[in-house]
Formats: C-alpha cells, sequence, structure tokens
C-alpha cells in the first residue's frame, strides 16, 4: 500500500465532495451598517439532525501538527456538519477521505490559503485539526444535543501527509 499523501491546495472544487469551502471569494455580499461593513453571506450550509439537535459555536485551540503527519485514525460526524474558520487566518491541513460502504478510503490532503476557512458535510470522514506553523485558534460551527455524533475509524497502516 502507498501510505504516503501529499497535501494540494483547497480549491472550492476538489472540496465540493466532503463539505465547503468558507471563503469571501465568490459569496454574495452587500453593504450593511449605513455603508460601514459588507457582509458576505450565507457562505456554508450547517446541518444538524436528531434528538435535542442545536447549533454550537466554540473556540479550539490546537497546536501545529509536526510533518509529516502520522495519520492514524480518522472521524466523522452522522448527526451534523462541522465547520472550522481560523481566527488569524493562518493556513492548516484538511484531511478526508470519501466513504466506501461505512469506512474511509484512501484519504486526500489540502493546505487552505490564507483566509479560508472549511465545513465538512454531515457523516464526512475527515482527519483532526492541523495547524501547519504554530497554534492556531477556530471558531468551530457544529452539532450539539443528544445523539451519537461521533464515529472514530483506525487505519490498519497509518498514511503520512506532508505539503
Amino acid at each position: 500500500m502507498d501510505n504516503k499523501i501529499i497535501a494540494r491546495p483547497l480549491s472550492v472544487e476538489e472540496f465540493a465532495p466532503f463539505g465547503e469551502v468558507i471563503e469571501k471569494e465568490g459569496a454574495e455580499q452587500f453593504s450593511i451598517n449605513e455603508g460601514l461593513c459588507t457582509r458576505f453571506h450565507d457562505l456554508a450550509t450547517i446541518e444538524f439532525s436528531g434528538p435535542s439537535a442545536k447549533p454550537l459555536l466554540s473556540v479550539f485551540s490546537s497546536k501545529p501538527c509536526p510533518l509529516p503527519l502520522e495519520l492514524k485514525m480518522v472521524e466523522r460526524h452522522p448527526l451534523g456538519s462541522q465547520a472550522f474558520i481560523p481566527f488569524l487566518g493562518a493556513p492548516f491541513l484538511v484531511i478526508v477521505a470519501p466513504d466506501q460502504a461505512g469506512t474511509p478510503g484512501r484519504p486526500l490532503a489540502f493546505v487552505t490559503a490564507k483566509g479560508q476557512g472549511i465545513n465538512f458535510r454531515k457523516n464526512t470522514w475527515h482527519g483532526v485539526l492541523s495547524p501547519l506553523q504554530e497554534p492556531a485558534e477556530f471558531m468551530v460551527i457544529d452539532r450539539g444535543g443528544e445523539g451519537d455524533n461521533l464515529e472514530e475509524y483506525k487505519f490498519n497502516d497509518p498514511y503520512f501527509v506532508t505539503v
């Protein structure tokens, strides 16, 4: 098995099967607050379902990942989407995998551009939060409420992700 994965720049088209790229480019925009502010509107689809489901807004503080990143595990959230928006816009590593009959297929890796965030679709296999250069903080929008919204999968052989 070829266990080396080289991350490529994040693009709207390549990431579409897994979720949405959150960025201002191409977004609907309009002036608000008496012309002092521009609103970039409706940048992601927030999904959540299940008993007592509600959106959560949190801050995650994460250490940078060493490269090559040893990818031993991916996870998914069957009851809701999960959005990550970096506070300072620093690039981070995004790892996703297609679903193959309930288990993850071969992972893909992307590097965000400055100012990009991502929104994983509900039930998308993905790696953990992975800043590249220094500790980073992220605004996270995901699902809260009753029900088991986390499934983890451990690979028999790890993958090694580089940029």
